[in-house]
């Protein structure tokens, strides 16, 4: 890892700063420098640099920095350093207001305790009166086991806080070391979770309670680790190769969102014409329906040049979420992958899109949904383990939705899926579909088998291609009014830049109700 020279070079800009900031209150005592190298050492920032490093430079106001716990059993009544181990405060990120806290693992370990709890309970109550998100850095090694109950009475009230906020304020978590038993709930309440590759760990029980309870030998990497976390859990939305970048990257993400749910979705200078070329998108579906293209190649042409920022990239492949900009307005992005399991939505799909498209949706942020899908994964394993139920939650996701939507169908369109991926049926405002498209309730040669099964081999081939011919086309659609359009791949970028022009001041209101009842 080439982060050690860079890491001292941050270490030396802010060194008198953290040794200040250090000082303790009552018995007073230094973060010893000793422990900042060792803590570079493991390619770690400090908890300090982290919240300079993150915001706009002389920005970062602390709020409760002389603050101390009121614990004294087990030896804590030598102790009390100021801040109690959690930076908090509010500082600028492009210029836009963000609040903020930073666990410092350097300070007992950043664990939990009762004071903690109230240090970011404030700084919550406050983001959502003014309408500011809140970002996370964590890094604690959990409960201040010393405080007893009072601990989880602090994650509780932060828990509590989690929630509220859901829908208010976008909520951003940062694992940058350990995370662990309850510890996890709290990032797992928030809209985004990103990891550091090799120093993040995120587990409800460690490996050696593991290897206790069900004789599983497994390393924290393997358990909870950010690859584990990316590809497998879902629980992590990305990782990074170590926390520069990570700030860095987070810095452009915070760009895309809005500051709460009562804004519009972020407008930057338009610096891409609507009506550039983009006549690759004429020639990117192969001729052959069975053979498989990356939707990347879709998405980059429409979108501002190098605006999009997936979410996910590694879980469920199968479908790509992510943001985009067009126009400079920040954009949700929702597409079937052809080169992965052919585009099909299976039960970590489903789940992945729902999630997503209620973000945008609670945040007013425009859905594209770029569709090419050839059903359901049909099977044993999907069915026992609720393809049904998660399946549902996408469709629930988008009939529930109330941004301006707009979808181009690209190849396939069959059956069930064909209706989940933001259809006209389910309110899409403009929907579009592209020469090769099929829109169907499945494929010809399936069709036919069950339609013509008494037929030869001769008749079956005949009609298949008949089938083909009449019903795997735009054209059924576009006749009763289910796509509005037959467009020009390469007019694609055009049209939607004008359709989310015109639908920027859209209003639609869903019945009152208490909240709905979504299939979890």
């Amino acid at each position: 890892k080439a982060t050690v020279s860079v890491l001292n070079c941050v270490s030396r800009a802010t060194n008198t700063m953290l040794m200040r900031s250090a000082w303790a209150g009552m018995g007073r005592r230094w973060v010893s420098e000793a422990a900042i190298n060792k803590r570079h050492a493991q390619h770690k920032l400090t908890a300090r640099e982290r919240v300079e490093l993150f915001c706009d430079p002389g920005t970062f106001r602390e709020r409760d920095a002389e603050v101390v716990h009121n614990c004294n059993d087990f030896g804590l009544n030598k102790s009390h350093p100021a801040g109690d181990g959690l930076i908090t405060g509010v500082g600028k990120v492009h210029g836009r207001d963000v609040y903020l806290f930073s666990q410092d693992f350097l300070v007992l370990g950043g664990s939990m305790s009762l004071t903690n709890a109230a240090k970011m309970c404030k700084i919550m109550d406050e983001a959502m009166k003014v309408g500011v998100p809140v970002v996370g850095l964590n890094d604690s090694g959990g409960a201040r086991i010393q405080e007893g109950i009072n601990s989880l009475a602090g994650y509780a009230d932060v828990f509590l806080r989690n929630t509220m906020a859901s829908g208010v304020i976008p909520q951003i978590s940062v694992i940058m070391g350990p995370c662990a038993g309850g510890a996890v709930y709290s990032p797992a309440m928030t809209d985004f979770t990103f990891m550091v590759q090799d120093t993040s760990f995120m587990f409800v029980t460690g490996p050696d309670v593991v290897k206790t309870v069900t004789h599983e030998v497994v390393t924290k990497e393997e358990l909870g680790g950010a690859g584990t976390h990316e590809s497998k859990s879902g629980v992590c939305h990305g990782s990074f190769v170590n926390e520069l970048e990570a700030l860095q990257k987070l810095r452009t993400f915070y760009s895309y969102l809005p500051l709460n749910n009562r804004e519009g979705a972020p407008q930057l200078k338009a610096t891409d014409a609507r009506d550039r070329d983009c006549g690759v998108l004429d020639r990117i579906i192969p001729p052959e329906t069975t053979t498989a293209y990356d939707m990347h190649g879709v998405i980059e042409p429409i979108v501002d040049e190098g605006s999009f920022y997936e979410i996910q990239p590694k879980f469920a492949k199968n479908i790509i979420t992510g943001f985009a900009r067009m126009e400079g307005r920040t954009v949700a992005i929702i597409a079937n992958q052809p080169k992965h399991n052919a585009g099909v939505l299976d039960i970590d799909s489903s789940s992945k899109a729902a999630r997503f498209v209620r973000f945008a949706d609670a945040f007013n942020i425009p859905i594209i949904t770029l569709v090419d899908v050839p059903g359901f994964l049909p099977g044993v394993s999907q069915e026992w383990n609720g393809i049904i139920r998660h399946g549902a939650k996408l469709l629930y996701a988008y009939c529930e939705a109330t941004v301006p939507k707009l979808t181009v169908i690209t190849r396939k369109a069959y059956g069930g899926a064909y209706d989940v991926m933001s259809s006209k049926h389910i309110r899409g405002d403009m929907n579009y579909a592209w020469p090769t498209a099929e829109i169907a309730v499945m494929g010809a040669k399936g069709a036919c088998e069950i339609i013509h099964r008494r037929s030869t081999p001769e008749e079956l081939e005949k009609k298949t291609k008949e089938y083909q011919d009449t019903f795997c086309t735009p054209m059924q659609a576009a006749k009763k009014g289910y796509v509005d359009a037959v467009i020009k791949p390469s007019d694609t970028r055009r049209l939607l830049c004008e359709d989310l022009e015109r639908l920027k001041n859209k209003k639609c209101e869903n019945p009152w109700k208490k909240h709905g009842n979504i299939p979890l």
